[in-house]
């Protein structure tokens, strides 16, 4: 037998795979890059086993081999803030990178409110967009992905992008003004990498060496490792959803259908927008209601593209102007801003008909929004009375077996959005997440320390700055003192700053009762801009509002100390402080009076002469005005241990 042509064959096979393997670069080095100036750097890729790369850098070279399972990395000098320039890296092939720039990299990561680019502000940052000129400001949006399995080594996709005009609709709002503050004051390029995904929790973002001390978490790790039991748990649950159901909406039974100019409507009774139908007499409704309503548009606002603002709907909802559909949105979170083609409004008599959907909670339109249609200079108010008419009632279901949403899952995120990216030096973290934590609130106060600490170690970067926004407020204010989530999870916030080298941003000011998409992002990334200046930069600046440091009990008052308090305490308004409730031992809180004196605020009520603990804006959604005279207000807090 001749066993010399397998052996031919092993040899010729094992030389062609050499011949064509070919060096790579990670995602994140490519043309337009940031790289992190004044620092060593690790540059990195792959090429086939033993294979030497070569790097040429402003006529110098740099050399590494690849070890045997492919894996090259270079040590570049550290270099000062400055570009463009290129790169070339040589081996079987190769690869030239250009226009890089040295400068400030910034990862930025969280949940919606970081995600939440300049195009979804676009009326409130118009001018902003419209003047957007900072070639030097760049962002590298990280591709939405997740890994249940393992870490993986790069990205599928992604390139770096330049603040310039409409290009800087996608940058998260929050990161592009943060890296504005910081641009305008140093002039050194700035990178963003942003690596956000709505709704997703903090532990999908933390790795499983970092999750260690987390039992629960650690067997849900291990559990969805196994992908034939998430594929299955999900095919069950999909199942159940997915059940064939006829059509039983009235509105698209009818003939013609409701939203037809051509139908007649009858039995269709007055409701007003904005609100909830279960506040205007739909009590316990989840099914599907049809608005309609006749609008009078001029003749200059026709023959030209027009826009419609809806504020925001709970759950989903189809517009249609003049029978022909123009905008629709699958959830309550976006605002509806829909754009009507230039032959959908005639002069005259034009018949508006918004379709909406809800399964739970109060259904309809959310008050505080803006309803309107305008086209160029013209605008018409959309509020008021409309018709309605129910299409459709849906019967209470028991829920059905769980999914499993892998975003969500612990590592998830981490795996796929993170992990790739942690060679790559940096100068700082911005976090602004917590949102979908208020349920298991006290946990965060692990979580989140958690988080940083396992950063750092991925990252080799043990005292990276890390900023974080503290949530706004959000929900129905409350007038008595209340036990809150979201009151509980600032305060996990406000604990994590015991982890050094780090700065909470206060943001209770800046949100919206109606939306936790709060519209002002400029100033959550500006307020973090200031953190940054001093922690990263070292300037000698107030960069925060009061933060509670003590208490003390004299008699039947309670003395309160803060640090951070500037040039001093101040009512942002004029008025008495505001949202301090107090207790005694039993904890039962009641509202208290509150002065200033000084850097220290003292509390009281005549009602509780033992008191013990105090409580400050704590409320899903509190009116605060105790504030430091540089305009940045304090954060909620509670004495209690």
């Amino acid at each position: 037998m001749n066993y010399r042509l397998p052996l031919l064959l092993l040899l010729l096979i094992f030389n062609v795979s050499n011949l064509t393997a070919q060096i790579k670069l990670p995602r994140l080095i490519s043309d337009g890059a940031v790289l992190q100036r004044d620092t060593e750097l690790q540059l990195w890729g792959w090429a086939s086993a033993g294979e030497t790369v070569e790097l040429n850098f402003r006529k110098k070279k740099f050399k590494a081999r690849a070890d045997a399972s492919g894996n090259w990395a270079i040590k570049l000098p550290s270099q000062r803030a400055g570009g463009p320039y290129e790169m070339t890296f040589k081996g079987k092939n190769e690869i030239t990178i250009k226009n890089i720039l040295f400068g400030d990299v910034w990862f930025c990561s969280g949940q919606s409110n970081m995600v939440h680019q300049m195009n979804i502000h676009d009326v409130t940052y118009a001018k902003d967009i419209e003047e957007a000129d900072y070639p030097e400001i760049r962002q590298f949006l990280v591709p939405n992905r997740n890994n249940l399995q393992r870490p993986e080594t790069d990205l599928p996709s992604g390139s770096w992008e330049p603040a310039i005009g409409d290009n800087v609709r996608p940058f998260s709002a929050v990161a592009y003004f943060f890296a504005l503050k910081i641009y305008e004051k140093y002039r050194v390029p700035i990178g963003l990498i942003n690596a956000s995904v709505g709704g997703t929790p903090i532990e999908a973002w933390t790795s499983e060496e970092g999750l260690k001390d987390f039992e629960a978490l650690i067997k849900t790790i291990q559990q969805n490792k196994d992908t034939a039991y998430v594929n299955r748990v999900n095919k069950a649950a999909t199942a159940a959803v997915n059940i064939t159901k006829r059509e039983t909406d009235l509105g698209l039974l009818a003939n013609p259908k409701w939203y037809d100019p051509n139908y007649q409507p009858k039995g269709w009774r007055n409701i007003n927008i904005p609100g909830y139908w279960e506040d205007q007499g739909l009590k316990d409704l989840n099914g599907v209601v049809w608005y309609r309503k006749e609008i009078d548009v001029p003749v200059s606002m026709t023959g030209k593209p027009a826009k419609v603002f809806l504020g925001r709907i709970v759950d989903a909802d189809v517009l249609y102007i003049n029978g022909r559909q123009v905008g629709n949105t699958t959830y309550q979170y976006p605002q509806r801003r829909y754009n009507v083609p230039a032959d959908v409004l005639k002069p005259g008599k034009n018949i508006f008909v918004i379709k909406v959907t809800n399964h739970a909670g109060k259904g309809g339109f959310v008050p505080d929004k803006p309803y309107y249609l305008f086209a160029d200079k013209d605008t018409i108010d959309l509020k008021g009375y409309w018709q309605y008419k129910v299409g459709d009632v849906f019967a209470p279901r028991p829920p059905g077996p769980p999914s499993i949403a892998t975003q969500n899952q612990p590592t998830a995120l981490y795996n796929a959005m993170v992990a790739p990216l942690t060679n790559y030096t940096i100068k700082g973290i911005l976090w602004y997440q917590g949102e979908s934590n208020a349920s298991r609130a006290e946990e965060y106060a692990k979580l989140l320390p958690t988080l940083i600490a396992d950063w750092r170690q991925k990252w080799k970067q043990p005292n990276t700055p890390f900023i974080y926004a503290q949530l706004p407020g959000f929900m129905d204010y409350t007038y008595l003192p209340v036990e809150s989530n979201w009151a509980t999870l600032r305060e996990s916030q406000r604990k994590a700053m015991a982890v050094p080298n780090t700065v909470m941003t206060v943001n209770i000011d800046l949100g919206e009762w109606n939306d936790i998409h709060p519209d002002n992002k400029k100033d959550v990334g500006e307020r973090m801009a200031l953190a940054a200046l001093k922690i990263a930069y070292k300037e000698n600046i107030v960069y925060s509002g009061p933060l509670f440091q003590e208490a003390s009990i004299e008699g039947d008052k309670i003395i309160l100390s803060f640090k951070h308090t500037g040039s001093g305490l101040i009512t942002n308004d004029g008025e008495a402080l505001r949202e301090f409730a107090i207790a005694g031992a039993d904890k039962k809180f009641e509202w208290a009076k509150a002065k200033i004196e000084g850097d220290k605020v003292i509390v009281w009520s005549e009602n509780i002469p033992n008191p013990v603990y105090v409580r400050y804006a704590w409320a899903d959604n509190p009116d605060v005005n105790l504030y430091n005279k540089e305009g940045l207000p304090a954060s909620p807090f509670t004495t209690e241990k």
